[in-house]
């Protein structure tokens, strides 16, 4: 005899518990990253208005407080819906997103020192960032090892599926070297110092070497295999993200080496932030003309939006501090200039995406759980004589 399987109660079934966070993945800590650089990035410019600063360091107190509730909703999702974040990080094209929880915390960390001190105060400030700053490192180098590796042995990708989203583990690295020297000035003189320096040069090689080896795969896909799709155009951007960052890393070397690392090393840092700096920011211009002409595109064709939209904010405030940290290393107006412009679309690409990013969670639609497929059509036979 066949009985009838009992539905499941809300104690026992996954999808009906916290139904909100069952598909909440951790792109959504991109909306962390973009929040946070609008205020780290605006603080630094040449030219400050008259309350700018104030406005910096409340845009950097909310990515604080988005990055506490995500950490809390990403939780409940682990423990809830553990099916569902298993299967994000054996999805090739979620997995990847795993990189931006620590460039979240990152991002959040150097927030505190660069704006958030003076609401905090310095001492409370550096002890934010030193934590945020430790466990995003750590979480950064296990995203880097891991993706990759995921990649290599569960999913299964072919090279017309190669995406900028495959940079986003490789980032990280990048992202910790260009805030950990925020944190050299509060060590003790000596080894301490040098080691943090010289540990931010590693990361920096790091993320620098993984990602010289995989955008080749992207750019030759994106001239052979035709654009991306629709949803997808938005992720040209992220390729701005390790150009930007690692010339905002060099920047940085410079500026903390002196009494830090021997003279001819200190030096070498400085030549570096240049020679290295120049010829980077002008790719990552040439590849911003280039994902703004996709974008344009590919919204002609009907592009809506989706969360991907973020990426037009951190890799873009990656170019502004960027182009901030050649202004100082080589004095010249243009790049001041540079960072201007750079940080006005930084501030509407952000503002666009907020704004649709609350009408999606008002709505529900941007919680939802994917459509399902329509169901093929019942095929008919006919008696033929």
């Amino acid at each position: 005899m066949v009985t009838a399987a009992q539905p499941l109660s809300p104690a026992t079934d996954p999808a009906r518990r916290l139904p909100a966070v069952r598909h909440l993945g951790p792109n959504w800590y991109a909306c962390v990253m973009g929040t946070a650089i609008v205020g780290t990035a605006g603080a630094a410019l040449p030219w400050q208005a008259s309350g700018l600063r104030a406005v910096c360091t409340a845009v950097w107190a909310l990515s604080l407080a988005l990055l506490a509730v995500l950490l809390v909703a990403r939780s409940l999702h682990w423990r809830h819906h553990r099916d569902q974040a298993r299967a994000q990080l054996l999805d090739p094209t979620a997995a990847p997103f795993y990189g931006c929880l620590s460039m979240a915390l990152l991002a959040v960390g150097g927030g505190a020192l660069t704006v958030g001190r003076d609401w905090l105060g310095t001492p409370a400030a550096v002890a934010l960032d030193a934590v945020l700053f430790t466990v995003g490192t750590v979480v950064g180098l296990a995203a880097a090892v891991a993706v990759p590796y995921l990649m290599a042995v569960r999913h299964r990708t072919a090279p017309e599926q190669a995406s900028p989203v495959w940079l986003l583990p490789l980032v990280a690295p990048m992202v910790s070297a260009a805030v950990g020297p925020l944190l050299v000035p509060h060590l003790p003189a000596g080894q301490p110092r040098e080691t943090l320096l010289l540990a931010c040069v590693a990361l920096f090689g790091v993320s620098l070497l993984a990602t010289l080896a995989t955008l080749p795969l992207i750019f030759g896909r994106l001239l052979t295999g035709g654009p991306l799709p629709l949803a997808l155009t938005p992720s040209l951007f992220l390729v701005l993200g390790p150009l930007g960052q690692s010339t905002t890393a060099v920047g940085k070397f410079a500026d903390v080496a002196p009494g830090v690392v021997p003279a001819p090393y200190a030096g070498g840092f400085e030549v570096l932030a240049v020679l290295y700096g120049v010829p980077v920011m002008g790719f990552a211009l040439l590849w911003l003309c280039l994902a703004v002409a996709h974008v344009v595109r590919a919204r002609r064709e009907g592009m809506g939006f989706s969360m991907t939209w973020w990426s037009f904010t951190f890799p873009v405030g990656t170019c502004v501090t960027g182009a901030e940290a050649l202004a100082r290393h080589t004095g010249l107006a243009v790049y001041d200039g540079l960072s201007v412009v750079l940080y006005a679309g930084l501030v509407t690409a952000w503002a666009v995406a907020a704004a649709h990013t609350a009408r999606g969670l008002v709505s529900g639609a941007l919680l939802a759980g994917p459509r399902p497929a329509p169901a093929a059509p019942r095929s008919a036979t006919a008696r033929t004589r």
